[in-house]
């Protein structure tokens, strides 16, 4: 549901005045999401890859199987979250459908918190208008 005229100025108005009160608060705000985490998740894949790689090449030098056996499954387990960690990191100019990483993991009680906030939202502004 889009937001009224009133209410998207209401809003403009609040985020600036969170940055005219906090400007390092407001940055640290606007930079953290759903992509920064999902590069981060990718960048340390990567780096357990390269991991399982070194630990691939020594169990072959020194001749144990079990070693590059290991190396491989976390190889593989890398790749798995640097491909899932790359599918699910929002475009550019996109805005993530969900609130972050921790929204996967409770749909039902951040949809009820939602709810909750705009059904508040509502009645204040119900009251507003009756004044």
């Amino acid at each position: 549901m889009p937001l009224s005229e009133h209410e998207q100025r209401m809003l403009e108005q609040m985020e600036r005045a969170l940055y005219a009160e906090d400007p390092k608060f407001a940055t640290a705000l606007e930079g953290s999401g759903l992509r920064t985490y999902t590069r981060r998740r990718v960048y340390q894949a990567v780096a357990g890859f390269l991991v399982g790689i070194a630990l691939l090449m020594a169990g072959m030098v020194a001749q144990q199987v079990w070693l590059s056996v290991v190396g491989f499954l976390v190889m593989l387990g890398c790749a798995v979250l640097a491909v899932t960690g790359w599918r699910k990191a929002p475009k550019p100019g996109e805005q993530p459908a969900s609130g972050g990483p921790q929204a996967r993991h409770q749909p039902r009680s951040r949809r009820s918190v939602m709810d909750r906030i705009e059904q508040r939202w509502q009645r204040r502004r119900d009251e507003q208008q009756g004044q």
